[in-house]
């Protein structure tokens, strides 16, 4: 089994910074992509960014500039730094990776349990 944790959520004012953190820990081969999704209340899960293997990153156009993600720190492990949040940034955020668990399989994509970023004055 393959586990994603997330953790770093919390609340901050408009204008502050969180650093999320999310590690996958398991029966794991390797990893490929590894992205940060939110859902706001309401609203359908999109993408906030992804990176992949190589390095190669891609952002949804509201956070470019402000939003960070990064595989550099922990194996298996993806951080999202968020600078500059706006009220508009409030949502639970999710992690989500494409993980091979043996070297036959194909990648499979698992999902974290989320963590609620609040963005209030």
């Amino acid at each position: 089994q393959v586990q994603l944790v997330e953790s770093g959520g919390g609340m901050v004012q408009p204008g502050g910074s969180l650093r999320l953190s999310c590690a996958a820990s398991g029966s794991i081969f390797s990893i490929n992509a590894m992205g940060w999704y939110r859902q706001a209340p309401g609203k359908q899960r999109e993408l906030v960014a992804i990176i992949t293997t190589g390095g190669s990153t891609n952002y949804v156009d509201s956070v470019k500039g402000r939003f960070t993600i990064s595989r550099d720190g922990a194996p298996n492990t993806v951080y999202l730094q968020m600078n500059s949040l706006k009220s508009e940034d409030t949502a639970a955020y999710y992690c989500n990776a494409d993980v091979r668990r043996t070297f036959r399989d194909v990648p499979n994509t698992y999902w974290g349990q989320g963590t609620q970023v609040t963005v209030s004055s």
